[in-house]
């Protein structure tokens, strides 16, 4: 199910009572900067954003260089601005439940739009490290880049599994 708005509302009725809930829905964008490899990877990454619709709109998007992605990051238009957490050796390390429950404290103060993105060759500029919202870390080895993605785009729908109560978790 893709939603097509930023909040969904439900009318509950329950014994002659009206409740309305609302569902803020989410966008997520696993970014990343530099062309992307035409390999396994790929269908990989695209399978895990594609299983996260039943909990928000995720998709993946390239950007030439960290200055494209940056302005990209910048006109992006919503309630709140988007949240950008740059994936970065020297940034911080999660468990995967920890993940999930800064993710969830996000959406549920209302962020609309969550960017995860995977760096230039060269690292960040100190100024996109300064711009982001988290830097976080996969860990102290160095991945590449296509990897880097495919983990990150696995825990992006482990978290909202962790969140839903989705047995994919399991609790490992």
């Amino acid at each position: 199910m893709k939603f097509r708005t930023d909040l969904v509302i439900i009318l509950v009725l329950r014994a002659r009572k009206r409740r309305c809930i609302m569902l803020l829905c989410m966008q997520v964008t696993l970014a990343h900067v530099g062309s992307a490899a035409r390999d396994g990877y790929e269908a990989l990454i695209q399978g895990y954003l594609e299983r996260c619709s039943g909990f928000a709109q995720c998709a993946a998007r390239g950007f030439r260089d960290e200055k494209t992605l940056l302005e990209w990051l910048g006109k992006q238009k919503g309630r709140t601005a988007a949240a950008a957490v740059l994936l970065d050796s020297r940034g911080r390390q999660m468990t995967s439940e920890a993940l999930a429950a800064w993710f969830g404290a996000r959406r549920d103060k209302g962020q609309q739009h969550l960017v995860f993105a995977v760096g230039p060759a060269d690292g960040w500029s100190e100024s996109a490290r300064i711009e982001a919202k988290m830097l976080l870390s996969l860990g102290p080895m160095t991945l590449a880049h296509q990897l880097a993605r495919l983990v990150m785009a696995e825990q992006i729908y482990r978290a909202f599994a962790i969140l839903s109560g989705h047995p994919y978790h399991g609790g490992h």
